[in-house]
């Protein structure tokens, strides 16, 4: 007998965080995270999606995040920011470019690029503005810190190069470790808005890896070292700095550098990294934090700490 997505949906939020993301990362890594212990790096990104540093939310706020930005790598790394409504209208609308992205703040995936606006209209991007809104980004993947952030539409210049594509991203894993010293790798991800995007890993020196991260696959041709490589690096190691990981998105159109996100839990700790040793590699690079929450990271509707301990309990069988 089959289950309806609704049933399914239902059974899910009843689900205590622990177990969701541990049954999450058993069906996709494939195998049983340890909470209690973790020694992988996806299992050290799902302790942080359970006790989140206070700083992600602001941190990941697609909007908030800007002013951190403005303070640490100057203002020049901002894409133009078109509009923020508090409510999208016909108004807003009429007084955007011809071209811009539309985005909300409070979680992954919600983009919509606009090359031409006569060929979209305000009552499409309204419904798509309000069916964003309406996601609680928690409940997705039950990253924590985004419990906190207020979902709102924004708008902003859209980039793109001179061949008239989107500009790659690059996602630049950041280390850093307490004796100061500092590793990145860089997941340069290509066609990201087509049919085949396609994502590589380089080292700060431009060396491909042989690494795949989730579904993309890897480009037959090695992309060639970008010209501003050293700045770019440079971009990611200053927004790192306060952090011992987290993940630096940048976009390098032409000659310029623009800040994308910073993310603190990619993949909720449920992206398969290959070869696995990988996960074990950047696993010992990560210090994990403290199993429960101390008084400073627990929020006021953070699920009891005996619950949490039953949870975790429950992972390690």
């Amino acid at each position: 007998m089959s289950i309806s997505k609704t049933t399914q949906n239902l059974l899910k939020s009843l689900l205590p965080d622990a177990i969701f993301l541990s049954l999450s990362h058993r069906q996709k890594v494939g195998r049983f995270p340890r909470l209690r212990h973790p020694v992988t790096f996806n299992e050290k990104i799902l302790q942080r999606c359970l006790y989140p540093d206070p700083r992600y939310a602001d941190l990941t706020d697609k909007l908030l995040v800007r002013d951190f930005i403005k303070r640490t790598i100057g203002e020049e790394h901002l894409i133009p920011l078109l509009a923020s409504p508090e409510t999208f209208t016909e108004a807003d609308f009429a007084a955007l470019p011809s071209s811009f992205a539309m985005k909300a703040n409070h979680g992954s995936g919600f983009v919509k690029i606009v090359h031409d606006k006569t060929q979209t209209s305000f009552e499409e991007l309204r419904a798509l503005g309000e069916s964003w809104l309406k996601t609680d980004f928690y409940d997705v993947a039950r990253e924590r810190h985004y419990r906190d952030i207020k979902p709102k539409l924004f708008f902003e210049a859209l980039l793109i190069e001179s061949d008239g594509n989107v500009p790659p991203d690059f996602k630049i894993h950041c280390f850093n470790q307490p004796s100061g010293a500092h590793q990145a790798y860089i997941l340069h991800i290509s066609d990201r808005f087509k049919a085949h995007p396609r994502g590589d890993f380089y080292d700060e020196e431009w060396n491909q890896l042989a690494v795949r991260i989730g579904h993309y696959p890897c480009s037959t041709v090695p992309t060639p070292r970008p010209a501003h490589l050293d700045a770019i690096l440079a971009c990611a190691r200053s927004l790192s700095a306060p952090f011992d990981y987290v993940r630096v998105d940048l976009y390098a159109p032409g000659d310029r550098i623009y800040f994308g996100e910073l993310t603190f839990t990619p993949g909720a700790g449920v992206y398969p990294l290959y070869p696995e040793s990988i996960d074990y590699e950047w696993g010992r690079m990560l210090h994990s934090q403290p199993i429960l929450p101390t008084l400073a990271t627990a929020t006021p509707d953070m699920r009891s700490r005996e619950e949490e301990r039953h949870a975790v309990d429950f992972a390690q069988r």
